[in-house]
């Protein structure tokens, strides 16, 4: 369903910089990716931004310091205002910054368990004005923001935002292109990032894919993306259902196929691992009957 969202006044709160965040220097860049889309680096991290002649929507601010870096920026190239910041999820390693952004009465916008989980943790940041439960379309001049949740993936509500007619998928985290998923997937739910690869796969097909890390791409980079995640899983279920420990499988198990993705020797061992451990704490593998193993 489309919803035509006014503007409103800003409710959100913020607190002190993250010492960690404030110290870690950035390189920053801001490139033109496809008609009035725009990605904004800050070192490894990505975020995008739509400009219209009715302003500017912005994505997640990375930190304080990237956002400011940002709003200076946009002020020097453009002539609109910031309307709206629209939040990938809750992680606080993209939301942080917001209040710099977001000043005044630009709302934050963020799927509800992205919302819930800022404001239920305290975080030190901006906390969303409107939130919404599957999907909403931010109308913004000439162009249309579609968020999209397909269930859990990656932290607490994490979205995909498709911006028409530029036909630009933004993704943060749960896809990623040309590099291995992060390490022992922490915080992810491998189950859930096959599921929404899939759906985002199975509806009208984008002309260009950015993510909040790593590369851009095309829909055949994000299928290559999925085959491997759904043989890293088959890999580690076939092992551990015929009784093989972790160490072994991480002996034994190479995907030579996608051998080539950054941090591959380095990372497709705690790959395995963080599949591991989602099947005995989620699928609860060490009770099952049929299996006479310890895990």
């Amino acid at each position: 369903m489309k919803l035509m969202i006014p503007m409103v006044l800003s409710l959100g709160l913020w607190g002190v910089i993250l010492p960690s965040q404030a110290d870690e220097a950035y390189e920053y860049k801001i490139e033109q990716m496809k008609d009035n889309v725009y990605r904004f680096s800050a070192g490894h991290y990505h975020s995008i931004f739509v400009v219209t002649d009715a302003g500017i929507l912005v994505t997640d601010p990375i930190n304080d310091a990237a956002a400011s870096y940002l709003k200076e920026e946009l002020a020097k190239r453009f002539t609109v205002p910031i309307r709206y910041l629209v939040y990938s999820h809750n992680h606080i390693d993209h939301t942080m910054g917001s209040h710099i952004l977001a000043e005044g009465d630009i709302p934050v916008v963020a799927h509800e368990f992205a919302a819930e989980d800022l404001q239920w943790t305290k975080a030190p940041t901006a906390l969303p004005d409107i939130t919404f439960q599957d999907a909403m379309t931010l109308q913004l001049g000439d162009s249309e923001i579609h968020l999209q949740y397909h269930g859990p993936n990656n932290g607490r509500g994490s979205v995909s935002m498709r911006v028409m007619p530029a036909n630009v998928l933004f993704v943060v985290d749960w896809i990623v292109l040309g590099r291995m998923p992060y390490q022992n997937l922490l915080g992810y739910d491998i189950h859930g990032m096959i599921h929404s690869t899939r759906e985002v796969l199975a509806a009208e097909p984008f002309d260009l894919f950015i993510g909040g890390h790593a590369d851009t791409g095309t829909r055949e980079d994000v299928e290559h993306y999925l085959g491997y995640l759904e043989a890293l899983y088959a890999a580690v279920r076939e092992g551990m259902l015929a009784g093989k420990t972790l160490e072994t499988l991480q002996a034994e198990i190479r995907l030579p196929e996608y051998a080539h993705l950054r941090m591959y020797d380095e990372w497709l061992p705690m790959n395995i691992a963080g599949v591991y451990q989602t099947l005995v704490e989620q699928s609860y593998f060490n009770f099952r009957p049929d299996l006479n193993v310890e895990f």
